[in-house]
């Protein structure tokens, strides 16, 4: 007689998604004594966050502090009052603002995840009261994966190709600083990219991967560490098929299904949906983005198991879903890459379109944005410019010396060829501008009157037109030996080159309804017990908006850090002393409010 093994098992909380916000709650949960589970679908952790800069912006951080930078948290609130405008949620917000700076001295200092203070980060809207000009971001610091256990490596999600050099990350700031010197000869920016291309190497040779961890590589691996270090079972190729409820509605637990068959994970304190919003979802895309009729003309950056699965299962269980904020996605600009081996890749422009010797143009050959605003920016503006029916595009436009300084899309400068984005053809080129508009089906006489008057004031280091170079944040993602404007140069030395741009996203903003505890909230308006939504999951608390880069890993860490510690019933800070200890067979209270 054979006997079948239930695989039924129980824990305290269960993480639903890998990426930044399912895996601080995770680590949080894990730290104040919970027994804890996370079930990724994927065959890797990670999700959009591996793919990501690694930024998180929270104002008010420790880090900064330490670098003697106080700032009151006023200041915050009026810069992001005058940017979200009616979309300000005043209850939402003030509890990020109190928890993000324990959420990032609690990882900093109890875990694994040891930040890098974000110094020169500007906000986007400098013009606005309150913007910052720096020391409100933070970012993972570079780690190395052999930190991490060989069979948890190979559960880790790889860099992003089409933002890697060769698969080797480049981290923002003084790293990417030397790589672009090189492009120049600069002696001290070869011997950087010399040594670390030589390790990327001797890592793809020992170990088969990327081994020098940078942005939102190394913020997963730091996140993967804590939890291992804390007991967390991470369970990949394992897909959350049904909320478990009672009799009042309450959530239970979840079943699941792997490769062995379905099961149910009871969870005594609560389930955290972070399955990373819907960006991959082509239905809810022709819903919800404007000028999207099918849903398959968008881009995203997110990977495939971002399709909405998490508010599906929220839905189910009666949870309200918010669509009206000022945009359904994290915009992002994007080219679309074609690889050798046939596939297709997907490139986010971010820092591109500041250098100087650059525009944006439509195919009426006219710019249309300040290039050197934030992505969020860039997008929403060529959305706008399109009229109904006609494809949302642009055209991101250098001349020689621009492509041998500078990347170009994904195409790279100096001493890296241009002839394979030429030869797949990513990279247009044109001998003149005329030609170079007719390859891509811009108005060529409007082009270039366009450069004719853009080069004229370039050369005076103004833009009339748009006022590219005005802000802080402008100026930081020009090159500073330009002057007078170090985002302004003439597009003048043949022959000229352009990569076509398309409407892409990060991740999602309409989402869960949730309350500052991060608890799903029914359409009544009630926390659905045991529920609970972080990342990107969670309708965006910057109510569709994006008032500075690091804007969807920031409230992500956040929210799941917010849920972690309401799970616990934490009432203490753990960066102000030691937990209060809970018993992990007391049921979480039905509010915790903060308390520092």
């Amino acid at each position: 007689m054979s006997t079948t093994v239930s695989r039924d098992t129980e824990a305290d909380v269960v993480v639903v998604g890998s990426g930044a916000g399912g895996m601080s709650a995770a680590v949080t949960s894990a730290y104040h004594g919970l027994k804890v589970v996370v079930v990724e679908r994927a065959e890797v952790i990670g999700g959009a966050t591996s793919h990501s800069g690694g930024w998180a912006w929270a104002p008010g951080n420790p880090l900064a502090k330490a670098d003697g930078v106080q700032e009151d948290r006023e200041e915050f609130r009026t810069y992001l009052r005058n940017v979200l405008g009616k979309d300000y949620d005043a209850e939402r917000i003030d509890a990020f603002l109190e928890a993000a700076p324990h959420m990032v001295g609690f990882f900093h200092n109890r875990t694994s995840l040891q930040f890098t203070p974000g110094t020169r980060i500007n906000d986007i809207y400098g013009s606005v009261p309150g913007a910052g000009t720096g020391h409100r971001s933070v970012a993972p610091a570079p780690f190395n994966a052999r930190n991490v256990k060989p069979e948890l490596r190979a559960r880790m999600r790889h860099q992003l190709y089409a933002t890697s050099f060769l698969g080797m990350g480049i981290m923002a700031g003084p790293d990417l600083t030397r790589f672009l010197s090189a492009s120049r000869g600069n002696p001290a920016g070869l011997l950087h990219a010399a040594k670390r291309v030589t390790a990327h190497l001797a890592g793809l040779a020992l170990h088969r991967r990327n081994m020098q961890l940078v942005n939102g590589t190394a913020l997963t691996a730091r996140l993967l560490k804590s939890a291992d270090d804390l007991g967390v079972d991470i369970r990949v190729a394992t897909t959350a098929e049904k909320l478990l409820t009672d009799s009042a509605g309450g959530v239970t637990g979840l079943r699941v299904g792997g490769p062995d068959g379905s099961y149910t994970i009871t969870a005594r304190r609560g389930v955290v949906l972070a399955t990373g919003g819907f960006p991959s979802n082509t239905a809810y895309r022709a819903k919800l983005f404007p000028k999207t009729p099918t849903g398959v003309e968008h881009w995203t950056l997110a990977p495939p198991e971002a399709d909405g699965s998490g508010l599906d299962l929220a839905l189910d269980a009666g949870a309200r879903f918010i669509t009206e904020v000022a945009s359904p996605a994290a915009w992002c600009p994007v080219s679309l890459v074609k690889y050798p081996n046939g596939k297709q890749g997907v490139f986010p422009h971010i820092m591109d379109r500041a250098k100087p010797g650059s525009i944006g143009v439509l195919a009426s050959g006219k710019r249309f944005v300040n290039e050197a605003n934030g992505y969020w920016d860039y997008v929403d503006a060529m959305i706008k410019a399109a009229d109904e029916g006609e494809t949302v595009q642009s055209w991101q436009i250098a001349d020689s010396r621009f492509v041998r300084r500078y990347p170009l899309g994904m195409a790279k400068p100096l001493p890296v060829p241009l002839f394979p984005y030429l030869r797949s053809g990513y990279l247009v080129r044109g001998r003149t501008l005329q030609e170079l508009a007719a390859k891509c089906g811009i108005d060529p006489d409007a082009l270039a009157k366009t450069v004719a008057e853009f080069n004229k004031n370039a050369r005076r280091g103004v833009d009339p037109e748009f006022g590219r170079g005005e802000t802080p944040f402008n100026r930081s993602g020009g090159d500073p030996k330009t002057r007078p404007n170090p985002t302004l140069a003439p597009l003048e030395r043949g022959p000229f080159y352009a990569v076509r741009v398309v409407p892409g996203s990060f991740g999602t903003f309409a989402g869960l309804a949730v309350d500052t505890s991060a608890r799903v909230l029914t359409e009544a308006g009630t926390p659905i017990k045991g529920l609970y939504a972080a990342g990107n999951d969670q309708a965006s608390v910057m109510g569709g908006h994006y008032p500075a880069g690091g804007i969807n890993l920031g409230p992500a860490l956040t929210s799941g850090y917010v849920a972690g510690r309401d799970l616990a019933g934490a009432i203490v800070y753990e960066d102000d002393g030691t937990p209060v200890p809970v018993s992990a067979s007391t049921p979480s209270t039905d509010s915790q409010e903060f308390q520092p």
